[in-house]
């Protein structure tokens, strides 16, 4: 290869990779798979499988946790501890002493995003696990999440979620065109607007307990999620009300139950 090209291929593969982006069209169902899509096909939550399965069904979304390990890797797993290992007191290299009933090894949030973008039609929902170790560590975790999708240009795919206010907010001081949505239930809608946050994920409960702040964020142009949706007579009601994501351990069931509604 001349020097020429070889000065010009990197610049190529930016260009190829930037038109695919914008040509990207992701699904508009409102379905989010949580934990991957598992239940139904009994594969281990938050693995590479049931990513692949949240894809291969239409999935709007599939959610994933991250944690990170005591030497600063960031990993998949919903859990604290990873097959009884507790991820933030064990180093990645240890952790690999372990595997899920698939066989597969706890993923790493770069093999994940990765694997989520290959293709373009089901966005990644990151979620940022608070830190037993305190405050100031769920920060660090966040800036490093935000520090890992910038480096593989995930932004378009990822949407962040967290249970931490101040992780949440440590995304949005970094990056205010960050997604970034509140899961704790304690934040009105006026208060979410005011700090820079794209929505609120809540649980279905607390939506079910205050429903006026589904108009109020409408009205407010914040994104309405609800999760762990797994009752019909909660899906029909959620739909009902138009909000922008139902996120669900039976992807299958909304999938299935949208379609019927639109007929």
């Amino acid at each position: 290869m001349s020097s020429k090209l070889s000065i010009l291929y990197p610049l190529l593969i930016m260009l190829i990779f930037l038109v695919s982006c914008e040509s990207a069209h992701f699904n508009d169902n409102k379905v989010i798979a949580h934990r991957g899509a598992w239940k139904s096909n009994d594969l281990p939550q938050n693995s590479l499988a049931s990513l692949e399965k949240a894809i291969e069904l239409g999935c709007e979304g599939t959610e994933f946790d991250v944690w990170m390990t005591k030497d600063s890797v960031l990993v998949v797993n919903h859990d604290a501890d990873f097959e009884g290992m507790e991820i933030e007191h064990h180093n990645y290299q240890e952790l690999l002493s372990k595997h899920h009933s698939n066989g597969e090894k706890l993923p790493t949030v770069e093999e994940y995003l990765l694997a989520g973008m290959e293709q373009s039609k089901t966005k990644l929902v990151f979620e940022i696990k608070p830190s037993k170790l305190g405050v100031e560590r769920s920060q660090f975790i966040a800036e490093k999440s935000l520090e890992m999708v910038n480096a593989l240009n995930a932004e378009k795919w990822v949407d962040f979620i967290t249970f931490s206010y101040e992780a949440g907010l440590k995304i949005i001081n970094l990056d205010s065109n960050s997604r970034v949505a509140y899961l704790k239930g304690d934040k009105t809608p006026a208060e979410l607007s005011e700090a820079g946050f794209f929505g609120f994920d809540y649980n279905i409960k607390v939506l079910r307990n205050n429903p006026e702040w589904i108009k109020e964020a409408q009205d407010l142009a914040l994104t309405i999620n609800a999760w762990t949706v797994n009752k019909e007579e909660d899906m029909i009601w959620l739909l009902e009300n138009n909000v922008d994501f139902i996120t669900t351990d039976e992807p299958e069931k909304l999938l299935a139950l949208i379609q019927k509604e639109a007929r």
